[in-house]
C-alpha cells in the first residue's frame, strides 16, 4: 500500500541524488585552496581523493538497486519493498551492496574511521585548519547534513523506506491517515537509528592510514560490487525467464 506523501517525484531521483552528494567535492577542494595554507591543501586533496573513490563504490553498488527495480525513481523503489507484509527489504536481497553502501558512505560523510579529512595528527586539522566561528560551523554542519541524507538513503533504498509489517492492516482498519502518520513514523525511526549506527561506529573504531584507506576502496570494495553487479545481472535474467520472485 502506497501513500502520496512526496513535495515532487523525480523520475530520476537516485540519479539527482548522487549529482548533489558529488558536487561536495568542489567546496572541500577550493575550501582548502583558498585557505592559502599548503597543509590545508593537503588535506583538501586527500578528502576529495577520498571522496571521489568511494562515490564510485557507492554509484556501483547503487545500480544492483536500480537493476532489480528497473528504475531510478525513489518512489518505485521504495513501493517494490511493500510484499512480504512489509518485510520485502531490498537488504534481504542484496546484502553485499548494502554493506558497500553502508562504508562508502561512511567515507563520503567523513566520519570514523575514514575521518582522515580532520587528522590532527597529521595535517594539522585537514581543509578547514584556517577557518573559525561559523564557516568552520558550515563546513561541520554540511558534514552532518550529508550524515542525515545518506541515513535516510540507505533507509529508502535498502531498509524498505516506510514498510513495515502491519501497515495494510492499519489502513484498511484505522484509515489512510492513520496508515500515512505511521509510516512516517517508521521512517524516521529507520533513518534515526541508521544515524545512531553512524555514530556509535565513530566511537568504536580507529582512524585508517591514508594507504589502507585507498586500497579498501580500490581494490576491494569496487572489485567486490562489480561482482555483485555482475551477479544481479545475471540473476534479474533468470527470474525474467523463471519469474521466481
Amino acid at each position: 500500500q502506497s501513500f502520496d506523501l512526496q513535495v515532487a517525484n523525480l523520475d530520476v531521483g537516485v540519479l539527482y541524488l548522487m549529482g548533489m552528494v558529488s558536487i561536495g567535492v568542489y567546496g572541500i577542494m577550493i575550501g582548502g585552496w583558498a585557505s592559502n595554507n599548503k597543509f590545508a591543501l593537503i588535506g583538501a586533496i586527500r578528502a576529495s581523493s577520498q571522496m571521489i573513490s568511494y562515490e564510485l563504490a557507492m554509484g556501483l553498488s547503487l545500480l544492483a538497486i536500480i537493476m532489480m527495480n528497473s528504475s531510478l525513481d525513489l518512489k518505485v523503489i521504495a513501493e517494490s519493498q511493500s510484499g512480504w507484509y512489509g518485510m520485502k527489504w531490498n537488504i534481504f536481497f542484496q546484502p553485499l551492496a548494502f554493506i558497500i553502501f553502508f562504508v562508502a558512505a561512511l567515507a563520503e560523510t567523513n566520519r570514523a574511521p575514514f575521518d582522515l579529512p580532520e587528522c590532527e595528527t597529521e595535517l594539522v586539522g585537514g581543509f578547514h585548519t584556517e577557518y573559525s566561528a561559523m564557516k568552520l560551523g558550515l563546513f561541520l554542519f554540511g558534514e552532518y547534513v550529508n550524515l542525515f541524507i545518506s541515513s535516510a538513503l540507505i533507509t529508502t533504498l535498502f531498509l524498505g523506506s516506510y514498510n513495515f509489517p502491519g501497515l495494510a492492516w492499519i489502513g484498511e482498519n484505522w484509515g489512510e491517515n492513520a496508515a500515512g502518520i505511521a509510516s512516517i513514523l517508521a521512517f524516521l525511526a529507520k533513518t534515526i537509528a541508521v544515524i545512531l549506527t553512524f555514530m556509535w561506529i565513530r566511537w568504536t573504531l580507529q582512524r585508517f592510514r591514508y594507504d589502507q584507506l585507498m586500497h579498501l576502496g580500490w581494490k576491494s570494495l569496487i572489485p567486490l560490487a562489480l561482482v555483485n553487479l555482475l551477479v544481479t545481472g545475471a540473476l534479474v535474467l533468470l527470474n525474467q525467464h523463471y519469474q521466481w520472485i
